[in-house]
């Protein structure tokens, strides 16, 4: 009969031993704030995207007709100096073209084929000659320009250390403020980062192929929250 109340007791002793063990596995207090830091650098590729487009009565026509221009381009810019792996077919497509009829359905009069390549410029330099050169060639389509960065990476890096050095500079104003002392980071995320190759685009237009290009210069962003221990006192 006094089995149960015994084990109830025991219980209730055993919570209380382990509320101690618990309390003492709370985190400690932090200090969380967020480090921002930027690198800006010149562009050192490009990408050009330019097409044909060719229309003709029947598929088989609009197709040949499309397939000798694009051979031109492509002609061209092996001529210039591009290599093969440097630019690829980007898209391909042929599609009917109706007549407008209001009263039944619309007839097919024709067909348009249309090409796309994407060109990589390892010199930025050469971005208007390259557009003036498709477009000489037969290019009558060029979709827009693409800046971009090689050494991401390693220039994001370089932010990822400016952003921690500014996260700390910020924790430590607010532990002089709130009379603490700080302590080690105990936890670390990076929020908002671009990809590895970051890329501004510019619309282009056929008629601007002899203008000037200007490349700027591209912006490395990097947010990293940071917590950081407060010492005890």
């Amino acid at each position: 009969m006094d089995r149960a109340p015994l084990a109830v007791v025991a219980a209730l002793a055993g919570g209380l031993l382990a509320a101690p063990a618990l309390a003492e596995e709370a985190p400690p207090p932090t200090i969380s704030v967020t480090g921002e830091a930027s690198v800006s650098v010149p562009p050192d590729l490009a990408q050009i995207d330019a097409g044909v487009s060719t229309e003709a009565k029947t598929a088989r026509e609009a197709s040949e007709a499309n397939n000798a221009a694009m051979g031109k381009v492509l002609l061209a810019l092996k001529g210039a100096g591009i290599e093969e792996k440097d630019f690829q077919t980007s898209r391909l497509s042929l599609q009917p073209q109706y007549a407008p009829n209001r009263s039944g359905p619309n007839a097919v009069v024709g067909y348009r084929a249309a090409n796309r390549v994407t060109i990589k410029l390892r010199d930025v330099t050469k971005v208007a000659g390259t557009i003036d050169l498709v477009t000489g060639a037969g290019a009558n389509e060029l979709g827009g320009i693409s800046f971009m960065v090689s050494a991401a990476s390693k220039l994001l890096d370089e932010a990822r250390e400016q952003a921690v050095a500014d996260a700390r500079r910020k924790a430590e104003i607010y532990a002089r403020a709130a009379g603490v002392t700080l302590g080690v980071p105990v936890s670390i995320s990076e929020d908002n980062t671009p990809g590895p190759v970051p890329y501004r685009r510019m619309s282009a237009g056929v008629a601007a192929a002899a203008a000037p290009v200007a490349t700027g210069e591209e912006t490395l962003h990097v947010t990293v929250s940071v917590s950081w221990a407060i010492k005890p006192q």
